[in-house]
């Protein structure tokens, strides 16, 4: 018998201090069979479970007031194998480890979000994703998983083995079990080239199409208030020449703080955001700017400050009217603010039971409201409008962000959900594994 030995007093809270718990227990394993101990006392003691990873979503989906597990020191890599190019993790591994582990062995992930400072396991418990029309979200680079059960048993899932748990478990939401280790197919290394430049919101919703076509990994954002749009293309290159230093320095040292304390300043006035909005266009987007670097390196990019944050995926096709309605009602509206940017991305279309892009090609539009020094700027109005507008649509919700939806909408957005919801009652008859978030998705 392995001595478990669990924290008290520890207090969690998410990257953006939005959401947080006291969970009774706080435990950092370092073995399987030190999770299958807590398991057993959770069952002894009637309590539920909650895995964390990095703690990077934007809503109370890791919370609990029981037993938490935090997976930092289960992060080893397992496996390379360089001619599959295939690498077996533990779940608890950060994707900024992985990611230098790779290049080790001149191989890579074929899409990031932008914070690595995540886990394996969370990435595709909330299903992270990126851009490029012609990637899926992240959980579909997965080809292979083990899963710890509530009963303490271990599944090793793939394509070919637990098929309709596999299809489960690549987007879990933390309520299937315990991820243990996964397998993600890679890429051989590849340098990127990014290019940024102005544009307009017109420009780039009348030529979306071309767009889509000239860029492996296009995305946009638009500036809330105006016209503004500043365009993204980053696409591989064989030149590995990194530039852009004083930009950064500029952008982050000097653009940062003063964005902040702008910010803070249109909490007392909130007509000042959509001049702050312009004026940080001009300053930062005006000109056109070219990086190459390492793939990660241009793949991840500093989400500047605490923010409250909503991510819908709609059908592609949606893509220009939901934008275009968005601008009318903030328009028509002068009590709505709207920080910038509004950004667009575009994924592929996959066969994961729950994943926004199940079945359709699909376009996420990220809005933001920044929380200048932690204090919280109104956006409840401008949330609902938004929600309003994607679930018009065809919209589903980012599963890391907050969103207002329940059983009653997913059972609609997802033709998979009972599919899903019969795998977690056989594998958590239980509800091990609920919390106060799950309980709102599947009772």
């Amino acid at each position: 018998l392995i001595q478990v030995y669990g924290q008290g007093g520890v207090k969690f809270q998410n990257w953006a201090k939005t959401y947080g718990s006291s969970p009774e227990l706080y435990f950092q394993p370092t073995s399987v069979e030190e999770i299958q101990e807590i398991l057993d006392m959770a069952r002894q003691w009637k309590k539920r479970v909650k895995v964390v990873g990095g703690g990077h979503s934007p809503s109370d989906i890791a919370c609990t007031d029981d037993f938490m597990i935090q997976m930092g020191k289960m992060n080893r890599v397992l496996k390379v194998d360089k001619e599959k190019q295939q690498v077996t993790v533990e779940g608890g591994i950060f994707l900024s480890d992985l990611n230098i582990e790779l290049s080790k062995h001149g191989l890579a992930l074929a899409n990031l979000g932008a914070v690595s400072e995540v886990t394996a396991a969370g990435v595709i418990g909330t299903g992270t994703h990126n851009t490029g029309i012609k990637h899926g979200i992240l959980p579909t680079q997965i080809i292979a998983l083990t899963l710890l059960t509530a009963s303490g048993e271990i599944l090793e899932c793939s394509e070919s083995i637990h098929v309709d748990i596999f299809q489960a478990a690549r987007l879990h939401l933390g309520c299937l079990g315990i991820i243990l280790t996964v397998t993600f197919q890679c890429v051989p290394q590849f340098y990127l080239h990014e290019v940024t430049f102005p544009s307009t919101l017109t420009e780039v919703l009348d030529h979306l199409e071309d767009h889509l076509k000239r860029s492996q990994y296009f995305r946009f954002l638009w500036f809330p208030h105006s016209e503004n749009v500043s365009v993204i293309y980053q696409d591989p290159t064989n030149k590995a020449s990194p530039t852009g230093f004083h930009i950064w320095l500029w952008d982050y040292a000097v653009g940062y703080y003063l964005l902040e304390f702008l910010l803070w300043i249109s909490t007392f006035v909130p007509s000042l955001v959509c001049w702050i909005n312009r004026f940080f266009f001009w300053l930062l987007f005006r000109s056109r700017v070219e990086n190459i670097a390492i793939s990660y390196k241009i793949f991840n990019y500093e989400c500047r400050f605490k923010q409250h944050v909503q991510d819908w995926a709609i059908p592609i096709e949606k893509t220009k009217e939901a934008l275009l309605e968005l601008k009318a009602a903030l328009e028509n509206n002068p009590k709505l603010v709207a920080h910038y940017p509004v950004e667009v991305r575009f994924a592929r279309r996959d066969e994961i039971w729950l994943s926004p892009c199940f079945q359709r090609d699909s376009c996420y539009m990220n809005i933001i409201m920044y929380r200048p020094y932690g204090k919280n700027v109104p956006h409840l109005n401008y949330w609902l409008t938004y929600e309003g507008i994607m679930k018009k649509h065809g919209g589903r919700p980012h599963w890391a962000k907050a969103h207002s939806c329940t059983r009653k909408d997913f059972e609609k957005m997802y033709p998979a959900f009972p599919k899903f919801c019969s795998v977690r009652e056989k594998l958590d008859p239980t509800g091990m594994f609920m919390n106060a978030y799950l309980e709102k998705v599947f009772y």
